[in-house]
């Protein structure tokens, strides 16, 4: 069985330790991802912007890149969840809807797959911090990831859980949005910082590194030491200490 990981433009560039970890995690099941380094962006943002002719040519080359994998695996429910747009993009091309439909439904995000694909609740990590949870649009209220996370983190031995109020309100962040709306942005990303604060949490995490990105930039803008990780990183760092 082949499975792929997709690691988005975000992990690509600027947090490839978020790659690292699911791999190192997936590899503790018995799970090797291959990449398939042709691979590139999902075309999110051309598409959200609507450029939508560059938007099918980066939709293409991920289709052509996973047309062999059984399952494809990624940190962001947001990349993940572009891919269902790509009905949109080829709504007239039956041969591309065709490949659209199979890779959409061999996509997953991390934690779809280690729980529901994997059966894994419980990777073995001890991680004795006040962690809270932040749960991004996408993944959440599109992609309907929302048990998963929770159940791995409720197994994390030492972890002290704390809701984070308002936790269904959006970062702010939304790709382009936060650009053109920058205003609007940054108040939404202050709230939300604020909720965070609020939990008195040592750690932040989430699914979305855009998302964590935004969040943990205010945070640090505001001096405030609050460590960002996803949490394909903090499920790694505490089975490291085990």
């Amino acid at each position: 069985m082949k499975i792929s990981l997709f690691i988005t433009c975000l992990c690509d560039a600027i947090y490839p330790r978020v790659g690292e970890a699911m791999v190192r995690l997936l590899a503790r099941f018995g799970v090797r991802p291959e990449f398939p380094s042709v691979q590139t962006c999902c075309g999110q943002p051309a598409f959200n912007s609507g450029y939508w002719n560059e938007a099918r040519a980066a939709a293409r080359t991920l289709l052509d890149a996973f047309e062999d994998s059984d399952f494809v695996v990624s940190p962001s429910g947001s990349c993940v969840y572009m891919i269902h747009h790509y009905r949109e993009l080829f709504r007239d091309e039956p041969a591309e809807l065709a490949r659209v439909e199979d890779l959409r439904r061999k996509t997953y995000e991390f934690t779809q797959f280690l729980v529901g694909v994997l059966g894994v609740t419980d990777v073995g990590a001890t991680f004795p911090h006040r962690v809270t949870f932040h749960p991004s649009c996408h993944g959440s209220r599109l992609l309907g990831v929302r048990e998963e996370p929770l159940k791995l983190l409720e197994n994390v031995k030492g972890l002290e859980f704390v809701p984070l109020p308002y936790a269904e309100d959006c970062c702010g962040f939304g790709g382009t949005f936060s650009v053109k709306m920058s205003d609007i942005s940054g108040a939404m990303v202050g709230e939300k910082a604020d909720h965070v604060l609020e939990t008195e949490a040592e750690v932040l995490t989430g699914l979305d590194m855009g998302c964590l990105m935004n969040i943990g930039g205010h945070l640090r803008h505001r001096g405030q030491p609050v460590r960002v990780l996803h949490l394909a990183e903090l499920l790694y760092e505490g089975v490291s200490r085990g």
